[in-house]
């Protein structure tokens, strides 16, 4: 029960120390054994996985002040007191404190196990309950970030959770204007890297000669111009997150040294022979297919592997159709609060335009027409934007459709029931449609 959780057990006495240890191990418990408060001090941190049991009466800090300092570092943390002195009043101002028990010696193995094992069943279910909000909080989070109803979406979404709070490195891949910096982002900010840096780094944007430097750093005279000490991106992004986007425009002899870097970890400042150590994630974002950019030899086929440890695709806006109405509105919503503007209400055949268009820039370019909307711009724009492509009656009536089933069965949290009463279908009539337009209660359920 208690596999994964630890004793920390800080006692002067070594005979009691020794037996206390023992009786915990007897009880299948992981115990580390203290002579010092100042020794235990050191393994504790927020969310440590375990308790804490000290004596009260210790040469240099006591019991009394480990549990104040414990307890700033964690105040969830049950701290259970061991005290030989019979002090009631030092017991209740320990209570007072937020010591979890107290205990008085002589103590029976028995009973120091007992109170032990209550003190990490409550810590076990607080850091389970500290664990789940932590993901509800992250989830949510994530929805408002990268918006969507579609199911590539909310796939998209499920995948940035699991992945964000480890250190693999990532490969996004979409075209223009999907939102690949912000997938990036998402990773870092629900990371335990999320209070170190963010460094973004275009590939494309800089001269060659540029970009080592700009990527390792370079000592004071390591070349024409370099008057002092620079800081490249990799050791600007120390415990944080490295982006390298457009990664398929970097050079081919810089493929090289990233590569090497990735490897061994390390790297070398330019006109500098000592190594440093690489202390980030890297995310790496590309619009090409970089597995048959390196079938044809134009990017190195062992850094797209070592690289795509994990690929996340976002699809493009014209393949999650039913996602343009409520991005618009959100877009909306945020360029008449910049620019001062009443938000303005978006007619039928204006989302009909909308719905109709190709999207070429994505994300991106439905940002754009919002802005100019809002500003009084692109009244007419809107209907125009649908003119190079326009979609049959069938195809318009069957996205119509889908936003109706899925919006039911949104609202409905995934319960058919519920959403073919809402809807006014029989039960199998929504069966068929949902199968039709490969839709599944499963991306609808919540928790």
């Amino acid at each position: 029960m208690h596999e994964e959780l630890t004793v920390l057990f800080v006692e002067d006495d070594p005979a009691v120390r020794l037996g206390g240890k023992q009786a915990l191990q007897l009880a299948g418990l992981d115990v580390k054994a203290f002579e010092s408060a100042e020794q235990a001090l050191k393994h504790l941190a927020p969310g440590f996985p375990g308790v804490l049991v000290t004596d009260v009466k210790m040469s240099g800090m006591d019991g009394m002040a480990l549990l104040r300092q414990a307890l700033e570092i964690d105040p969830c943390l049950p701290v259970i007191l061991v005290t030989g002195h019979g002090d009631i009043s030092m017991a209740v101002q320990a209570m007072r404190l937020g010591a979890y028990d107290f205990i008085e010696k002589p103590f029976s193995s028995e009973h120091l196990s007992e109170v032990v094992q209550r003190a990490l069943e409550k810590r076990g279910l607080t850091l389970e309950v500290q664990s789940l909000r932590r993901q509800l909080d992250n989830r949510i989070a994530i929805e408002r970030a990268l918006l969507g109803r579609s199911p590539a979406m909310v796939a998209l979404r499920k995948v940035v959770q699991d992945l964000a709070d480890t250190d693999a490195d990532v490969l996004v891949v979409g075209e223009t204007g999907t939102g690949k910096e912000l997938v990036a982002r998402c990773l870092h900010d629900h990371s335990s890297r999320r209070d170190r840096h963010f460094s973004a780094l275009n590939c494309g944007g800089m001269p060659e000669t540029l970009f080592e430097s700009e990527v390792f750093g370079h000592e004071a005279g390591a070349f024409t111009g370099a008057a002092k000490r620079r800081i490249g991106k990799i050791e600007y992004a120390a415990g944080g997150t490295l982006f390298l986007d457009e990664i398929e425009t970097m050079p081919a002899v810089l493929q090289v040294k990233l590569l090497r870097t990735l490897q061994e970890r390390v790297f070398e400042r330019l006109g500098s022979n000592e190594p440093q150590s690489m202390d980030c994630r890297v995310v790496a974002a590309t619009k090409s297919d970089l597995l048959a950019e390196s079938e044809r030899g134009t990017f190195r086929p062992d850094l797209y592997y070592r690289l795509s440890v994990a690929v996340l695709e976002i699809p493009p806006l014209r393949e999650r159709r039913e996602d343009i109405p409520l991005l618009f509105e959100h877009f909306i919503l945020q360029a008449a609060l910049r620019y001062g503007r009443e938000a303005p209400m978006l007619s039928g055949s204006q989302l009909q335009s909308l719905m109709a268009h190709h999207w070429p820039g994505n994300v991106r370019e439905l940002r754009n027409v919002a802005d100019r909307f809002v500003l009084g711009l692109a009244k007419d724009g809107l209907a125009g934007a649908a003119a190079s492509v326009r979609r049959s009656l069938e195809e318009q009536m069957t996205s119509f459709e889908r936003l109706l089933i899925e919006d039911a069965l949104k609202n409905c949290s995934g319960r058919t029931a519920a959403a073919s009463e809402m809807l006014g279908l029989p039960r199998k009539t929504l069966y068929d449609k949902m199968h039709r337009l490969g839709l599944s209660t499963d991306d609808f359920k919540q928790g």
